[in-house]
């Protein structure tokens, strides 16, 4: 089978290979990728950023979806014709995180799924939504599932006021899912473009950060001086201090990202004050993909994507870099 493949770091070090693929055995279940989404991670994967210590070749990318094409000795949740998606982190079923649970992330721990074929656990896979292509489908088990619980870990009742930051493919999910919700939505970009764009998904009102740097003062007179309910954030330390700032008493700031660089002092009195609730997200379980695609199933939502194809890979991860995309890329894979 083909595959892209990190021989060396570098994306244009990115090596289009033969692999050698092989039929399921007991529990296991293989599918034919159809189409597949991309992460920040994945562009650190690549570059050598996320873990320059990761064992080499490594097949990239967490996030798949395609049809069973074999299954092995034992498997009966699956059979060939199956629309399925692998979960993020193979071993993680049910219930709270653990150490064990969150080894065999797709594209880090193990291979993932920018290849024509994978092999996985019978368990590591759930069925998408019948109305989304492959393309919309791939966009879901990072991003998608991670916007999910970053919403969810808040407790938020219709109402609420979420804050999301860019419009990536977190953001984006997180925008679709609270207006889905009923709550109002506040964002900001460096784009005005991007955020007239975001006005139709939903998006309540937007700043553009570059015409105004200090937005956490913008997002407190959107909110009468109280503050959000909700941050979604995807920027990390350099803009964790103006999250907290423009964060309601008692709020939540569901830390998601890392894309800023170097910023202030992280205002420590400041979480005290607000008795802020800072809660890291890192994907989440089986269940709450199953969770989350029920709503979507219920809600016809469709996820924002960009395809490309299957030989465009080196230049979606420069797209992705130079933060020139809108939602999720993708790439259809051709057999």
């Amino acid at each position: 089978m083909q595959a892209w493949q990190i021989s060396t770091f570098g994306i244009d070090s990115l090596e289009f290979a033969e692999r050698s693929g092989h039929e399921p055995g007991p529990g296991e279940v293989q599918i034919r990728i159809r189409a597949v989404s991309f992460n920040y991670r994945d562009l650190m994967m690549v570059k050598g950023l996320y873990n320059p210590k990761m064992k080499l070749p490594r097949i990239p990318c967490s996030d798949g979806a395609g049809e069973v094409t074999a299954v092995g000795e034992g498997v009966s949740a699956w059979k060939p014709g199956d629309r399925v998606a692998g979960i993020f982190m193979q071993n993680w079923a049910d219930g709270p995180p653990t150490p064990a649970k969150t080894k065999g992330a797709l594209g880090g721990d193990i291979d993932g799924v920018l290849a024509e074929s994978v092999v996985l656990s019978e368990a590591g896979l759930v069925a998408v939504p019948a109305h989304l292509s492959f393309e919309e489908a791939a966009t879901l088990p990072c991003a998608a599932v991670t916007a999910w619980n970053a919403l969810a870990v808040a407790g938020l009742k219709p109402g609420a006021t979420v804050l999301v930051q860019g419009t990536g493919g977190v953001s984006i999910f997180a925008l679709q899912f609270a207006q889905l919700m009923g709550m109002r939505v506040l964002g900001i970009s460096s784009s005005d473009e991007k955020l007239e764009r975001a006005r139709t998904l939903g998006l309540h009102d937007g700043l553009n950060y570059r015409q105004m740097p200090d937005w956490d003062r913008w997002v407190l007179d959107q909110t009468g001086g109280e503050g959000v309910d909700l941050v979604v954030e995807v920027g990390g330390v350099g803009t964790l201090p103006r999250s907290l700032r423009a964060l309601k008493m008692g709020g939540t700031i569901a830390q998601i990202g890392i894309l800023s660089g170097h910023g202030e002092q992280l205002p420590l009195p400041l979480i005290l004050h607000k008795q802020a609730r800072i809660r890291g997200i890192y994907v989440g379980s089986r269940r709450d993909f199953e969770e989350m695609n029920s709503c979507i199933t219920l809600a016809a939502l469709k996820p924002v994507v960009e395809c490309c194809s299957w030989l465009q890979v080196r230049d979606v991860l420069k797209k992705m870099e130079a933060g020139a995309h809108f939602g999720k890329l993708a790439v259809t894979v051709d057999h």
